[in-house]
């Protein structure tokens, strides 16, 4: 996916939704920090962005996101791409604090959407909690083309919740193994 693409999607679900406030919660995220031309080609792999709202108490606005721009919608075939509607809680692995370390990147002020997307660290901490292949393999290129800092990641995994202290010993096994 590129900058372009994911824009495309933002205003479309912001459209749909009638909500500027958007925000980018998995993989497709890092494009919020750099351009699809910096990113390592598994970092920007994915058709699909998980796209959710900051006031969505009752979830209507993801569902209205994932029935209309959503996989195999009419969307999708057009433009091959697609969102995926989800919840902010989707993000179960988020370290404490992640809100107010959000990145935006400005779309035109015409725009219907007000993007933020999760700061590099915090997105791969989830990414690493959520410990799916796809997701690692994602992690490793970031760490392999020297985008994310070690220390960072270990402070934001000391951020997760104590309810998580396994997730939190596995990751920082996982980083043990990129320390030089």
């Amino acid at each position: 996916m590129r900058r372009t693409d994911l824009a495309h999607l933002l205003r479309a679900a912001c459209d749909v939704a009638g909500d500027r406030d958007v925000l980018v919660i998995g993989s497709q995220s890092i494009l919020g920090t750099y351009d699809e031309d910096e990113l390592p080609a598994a970092a920007t792999a994915s058709i699909e962005a998980d796209i959710g709202f900051l006031d969505d108490p009752d979830r209507a606005k993801a569902d209205d996101v994932e029935a209309v721009i959503g996989e195999m919608s009419q969307f999708h075939q057009a433009n091959g791409v697609y969102a995926e509607g989800v919840h902010v809680d989707t993000a179960t692995y988020l370290p404490s604090g992640w809100r107010d370390r959000l990145i935006s990147w400005p779309l035109r002020s015409s725009d219907p959407a007000d993007p933020h997307f999760l700061e590099p660290h915090d997105l791969t901490i989830a990414k690493l909690g959520a410990h799916r292949p796809k997701d690692l393999a994602f992690v490793d290129a970031l760490l392999q083309a020297d985008m994310l800092e070690l220390p960072i990641l270990q402070a934001r995994c000391d951020l997760l919740p104590d309810q998580h202290a396994l997730v939190k010993n596995r990751i920082r096994g996982f980083l043990s193994s990129y320390e030089t």
